[in-house]
């Protein structure tokens, strides 16, 4: 899979996660790991990326098992990005499905 392309799907899903709960990042790379193929330190340019755009905050939370976690919360504007990613992701899935199943015109 392209590298570029995987990095917008990668976002499009961090971006999902933390809007339904703040997560730690190796949490993240866990559950996309299991998901897509990505390595789990592969998470952390687009982490860092999302942060430096305020797309995402962060703060540190005690953990019972090590150091403290650095979790990911997802702001106004990462919510933002997130809707218009979203809507990106559904115009070329439905587009992609339609050639790929065809059964339309191609024009």
């Amino acid at each position: 899979m392209d590298i570029q392309f995987k990095k917008g799907v990668i976002e499009l899903c961090v971006l999902s996660m933390l809007l339904e709960e703040d997560r730690y990042g190796y949490e993240l790379a866990s559950v996309l790991s299991k998901k897509i193929n990505i390595s789990d330190g592969g998470i952390y340019p687009v982490l860092r990326r999302l942060k430096d755009e305020n797309s995402v905050e962060t703060y540190l939370s005690e953990s019972s098992e090590g150091p403290p976690r650095k979790y990911y919360r997802l702001t106004k504007r990462g919510d933002e990005q997130r809707q218009s990613l979203e809507g990106d992701w559904v115009l070329l899935r439905n587009g992609v499905d339609s050639i790929v199943e065809g059964g339309e015109s191609y024009e």
